[in-house]
């Protein structure tokens, strides 16, 4: 019932930032240019963040993202009074997106999404093991998101990171809901797999390296060929050597 509950109160609370933003739009259609300040302020860190994904850079995505607003301002004029912004500004978004891959499709494909500027995450007062797995879980997310067809991409993007709802992404992609579903779900196995592939990748045992020295020694190679005959005397004097080895 409190699940049910929140819900619909984050369900009321985004129709009311929707409406909001209609109506910001409205106003800077119409010439308002203050609107243009409300109309950034709740689509920048949206916009960049799905630029980011989908290109794989915060430098670039920043780049993308005054495009984006850049064509936004220009096409102002043909927005459709009452009509929902934000996926016509996801649309927008996608486009620049598109025509910068199109424009960049000389350079290898196989390079993965990884921000070089970006920060390792912080492992200060954090258990070093879980930083590091969260790091490579993260590492195998875009390895993953990166192969994937850009039609499964794009979808599992736009519904899983930005929260977009089937519809939007929909009108986004300019393809059906039932499409959307499939490709989403296709990227969502192709994640799922990966993951289980992860998870399930044998670790080294912590004295593995030492039990495949003892066992090198005892086959005449190693280490413990090396250790001096023992002798008669019981040698309390001797450094190295441990008096009463015999009744040990």
């Amino acid at each position: 019932m409190l699940i049910a509950g929140a819900q619909t109160v984050y369900a009321v609370r985004g129709a009311m930032d929707e409406l909001a933003l209609n109506a910001a739009m409205d106003r800077y259609a119409c010439g308002d240019a203050r609107a243009f300040t409300e109309l950034h302020r709740a689509l920048s860190a949206r916009l960049l963040a799905y630029l980011a994904r989908m290109c794989g850079s915060e430098t670039l995505a920043g780049d993308l993202a005054q495009e984006t607003f850049l064509r936004m301002h220009r096409a102002r004029s043909t927005f459709a009074r009452g009509g929902a912004v934000t996926p016509w500004a996801y649309a927008i978004a996608r486009n620049v997106y598109v025509d910068h891959a199109r424009a960049q499709k000389h350079r290898s494909t196989e390079r993965l999404p990884s921000d070089p500027g970006a920060e390792p995450p912080d492992a200060r007062g954090a258990d070093a093991e879980a930083v590091a797995i969260a790091t490579e879980t993260a590492r195998a997310v875009e390895r993953v998101l990166a192969r994937l067809p850009a039609s499964q991409r794009e979808a599992f993007i736009l519904i899983r990171y930005e929260g977009l709802s089937v519809q939007d992404a929909a009108a986004i992609l300019g393809t059906t809901g039932t499409a959307v579903k499939l490709r989403a779900f296709r990227a969502y196995e192709a994640l799922r797999a990966a993951l289980e592939e992860l998870k399930g990748q044998p670790e080294a045992e912590p004295g593995e390296g030492r039990g495949a020295e003892k066992r090198a020694g005892e086959r005449g190679g190693g280490p413990a060929a090396a250790r001096p005959e023992r002798s008669d005397r019981r040698g309390k004097g001797q450094p190295g050597v441990r008096g009463g080895a015999d009744g040990e």
